[in-house]
């Protein structure tokens, strides 16, 4: 049995390269290093026992995991998501630079150095040019704002 312990961890290796490069999640990433780690003290001219090969697989790939939460945890730590584009003018002030009125649907402010067009929130609600608005939601290719108090 102790013969076949590199076809095993070869085996074992190339399972695990597998099933990582089917996921995106780093599932079996520290079998890969364990078992070549496991395969190369099989191949040691000084015959080393079946149980000793797993015991050596399995620590490694714990240390690996270890390591992973201890001494990789910025490099794997999710990044903030930072709006960009359009979420980017959510929730900042706006100039208006034409008079917003939903019935006769006008409106345009400037937010962020570019102009977009505008609706408020209410269709009964005006608001008149040079106020400060502040910008809800976007629907469409309108920003929906709001008056400033």
């Amino acid at each position: 049995m102790i013969e076949f312990m590199p076809y095993v961890w070869a085996l074992v290796t190339i399972a695990a390269i597998i099933v990582e490069s089917a996921t995106a999640d780093l599932v079996t990433i520290w079998f890969i290093p364990a078992g070549i780690i496991s395969a190369i003290v099989s191949l040691l001219p000084v015959k080393i026992e079946v149980w000793v090969q797993v015991l050596i697989f399995f620590v490694t790939a714990l240390v690996l995991v270890i390591m992973s939460k201890t001494l990789f945890k910025e490099f794997f730590k999710k990044k903030p998501i930072v709006p960009t584009n359009l979420d980017s003018v959510i929730g900042k002030d706006a100039v208006v630079t034409e008079t917003i009125n939903n019935i006769q649907g006008k409106g345009a402010v400037k937010v962020l150095g570019k102009e977009w067009s505008a609706i408020t929130l209410f269709d009964d609600e005006t608001i008149e040019k040079g106020s400060i608005v502040t910008v809800l939601e976007i629907r469409g290719v309108k920003l929906i704002c709001t008056k400033k108090q």
